[in-house]
């Protein structure tokens, strides 16, 4: 490769183009830090105003359960009073006797040690013949609910009446009773103006509603005896309320509960325990704008710092930015030279890699030749073993004149030659890995045909041999001549593998359930690997006694078939080979093509 003549590029032309892109950028950075500086300061202002509106409803909260409390505390107080002023035996003395002269200081005294608002004594008639407050004497109360309401029950009543001062008064009355008859009524008032006080003297604004939503206790006089979405409409003069109502700019409250005058406010509710009471308290964000306001006056002035940084930063980097360009230059030249020789030596590799794949092929044709032969072999040792038998019987046979009978040996050695010869087409076949010729057939027949095959061996071994056969058909689809190699295959590795045992056994079993099942038992030393038994090249006998494939090409074959060939160790000793096979179902019509040859 050549490198670019340098003073083929115009000068200023080449220096053009990187200035006018860092000042692209320097203004491209200035912008995004604006950006991002308005977008912090929003992001801070919506988080802090709602995070400090958080703590201020949590707050507004605990002092609203507080007032429940200290509203409770002063009804439940004054609730226990009539009932031991009931019970009073002066009073009930001065009822049936008609002396009231000390009635009204005993009341006066009970109202200093109990601090009720006010306590009456009516007699039978309604009329006031005791009270703390003496203007009330003589006064009739044969109408009012509190006197009414005591006389039809022997309990405690508590009645919300409007009083003559604009408010409600809050009574408990109980009916005075001696010998079964009532001689009168004991009334006691509630004070509880008292707490109205105490709420009013705060930046908040307080409002009770009973049962029925009427404002009867709040901070805020006109609000009094009001439905409550009414008493929000109500222009307020200034006072507690119109303090509550002096909230920060709108923006600042983000989710506000409720709107009075056009104003968003922060409202809590909470339900009183009594009588379906429900108090509701409004809370002003007066300190949460100036909070929100000291923390983003700290992060304006961080990010004037950070850009009064990247100002300077700029500077520097464009005294240097010359130099840089000098560096550039050099790296490239000697960037250009070293990718050449990185080109170069990659071609190299290439090549090389090419004639690596070519002869990791040839190894590949090759150990697939060496398994085929050797899975021949393996495969034709048992006929060959089996003909070399009859042979030599027939030899015999011939030597003493019995010709007839070595026509039949003759006869099973041409039948080994054509089933050495269908082995050799299988195996062809199981090295494409297709082209079977399946048929129907009897599980049964295939044993038999397998035990003819192995006759020699196993008269020679003198194998107790035990079949446990039904007596119907058990009937599979597949190719004969392979399912006979997978059986003399498990039944010549059970011969093998009982060489040591002093009164060797083997065990065949064909039943049907949902498949057919084919068990070859023994009682040999059992296997030691289970999980390498079907690899190929895998053995446990000694050098030249086998290769490895018998069982990796059977249980390929049983694959094939649609079925598995597993094993175990007995828990008697010995080990045990199943194939496991579907059963044929004709009405089904499954079967499979012709192998082609």
């Amino acid at each position: 490769m050549t490198e670019p003549d340098d003073h083929a590029i115009p000068r200023p032309h080449r220096d053009a183009r990187p200035g006018a892109r860092g000042r692209l950028l320097q203004r491209l950075s200035v912008l995004v830090l604006l950006v991002a500086a308005v977008g912090a300061i929003w992001y801070t202002n919506a988080w802090l105003t709602a995070r400090f509106s958080e703590n201020t409803r949590v707050r507004a909260e605990l002092r609203l359960a507080l007032y429940t409390g200290n509203l409770l505390s002063e009804l439940q107080r004054t609730a226990v009073v009539p009932l031991l002023l009931a019970r009073d035996p002066a009073l009930i003395g001065s009822l049936a006797g008609k002396d009231y002269a000390t009635v009204s200081s005993r009341l006066i005294t009970a109202q200093k040690d109990i601090g009720a608002a006010s306590i009456l004594l009516l007699d039978s008639s309604g009329r006031a013949v005791g009270a703390t407050d003496r203007k009330l004497l003589g006064t009739n109360y044969v109408l009012s609910p509190f006197y009414v309401e005591a006389l039809r029950t022997n309990d405690t009543v508590f009645t919300v009446s409007p009083s003559d001062m604009g408010g409600f008064d809050f009574t408990y009355s109980r009916a005075v009773v001696s010998d079964g008859r009532s001689l009168g009524v004991i009334v006691v008032e509630a004070d509880l103006t008292r707490l109205e006080r105490s709420w009013a003297g705060i930046s908040d604004a307080v409002a009770v509603t009973d049962s029925e939503g009427r404002i009867i206790l709040t901070t805020e006089p006109r609000w009094r005896g009001l439905p409550f979405d009414e008493a929000l409409a109500v222009r307020s003069a200034p006072s507690a309320i119109e303090r509550a109502f002096q909230v920060t700019a709108d923006w600042s409250s983000r989710s506000a509960d409720a709107y009075v005058k056009g104003k968003a406010v922060m409202q809590s509710e909470v339900r009183v325990p009594f009588r379906g009471w429900r108090m509701t308290l409004f809370t002003t964000y007066d300190s949460i704008r100036e909070r929100v306001n000291a923390f983003l006056a700290l992060e304006i002035m961080g990010f004037a710092i950070l850009l009064a940084a990247g100002f300077y930063v700029l500077s520097r980097r464009a005294r240097v930015q010359s130099a840089q360009y000098m560096r550039e230059s050099a790296d490239l030249r000697a960037l250009n030279a070293r990718l050449t020789r990185e080109i170069a030596e990659r071609e190299r590799m290439q090549r090389e890699l090419r004639v690596a794949e070519q002869t990791v092929q040839q190894a590949s044709k090759l150990a697939a030749l060496g398994e085929m032969s050797a899975g021949v072999s393996h495969e034709l040792n048992q006929p060959l073993a089996a003909m070399k038998t009859y042979m030599a019987g027939a030899r015999l046979l011939l030597d003493r004149g019995r010709g007839d009978e070595a026509l039949s040996s003759f006869q099973r050695i041409d039948d080994l030659l054509d089933r050495m010869g269908a082995i050799t087409r299988q195996l062809k076949s199981y090295a494409r890995k297709g082209g079977e010729a399946f048929e129907p057939v009897d599980l049964r027949v295939a044993l038999s045909g397998a035990l003819t095959m192995m006759e020699p061996q196993l008269r020679n071994r003198r194998v107790r041999l035990q079949r446990s056969i039904p007596g119907d058909p058990v009937m599979v689809f597949c190719d004969r001549i392979r399912l006979e190699q997978v059986i003399v295959n498990l039944i010549r590795n059970a011969m093998d593998a009982t060489k040591t045992v002093r009164d060797p056994s083997i065990e065949l079993v064909v039943d049907q359930l949902s498949h057919a099942h084919l068990s070859v038992r023994d009682n040999g030393p059992g296997v030691t690997d289970l999980e390498k038994l079907f690899e190929p090249f895998w053995t446990t006998k000694k050098p030249g006694e086998g290769t490895g494939l018998g069982l990796a090409i059977s249980s390929g074959i049983v694959a094939d078939f649609g079925g598995r060939l597993t094993a175990h160790n007995r828990d008697g000793g010995g080990a045990a080979f199943d194939v496991e096979l579907p059963l044929w179902e004709p009405q089904a019509g499954r079967g499979y093509p012709q192998a082609a040859e």
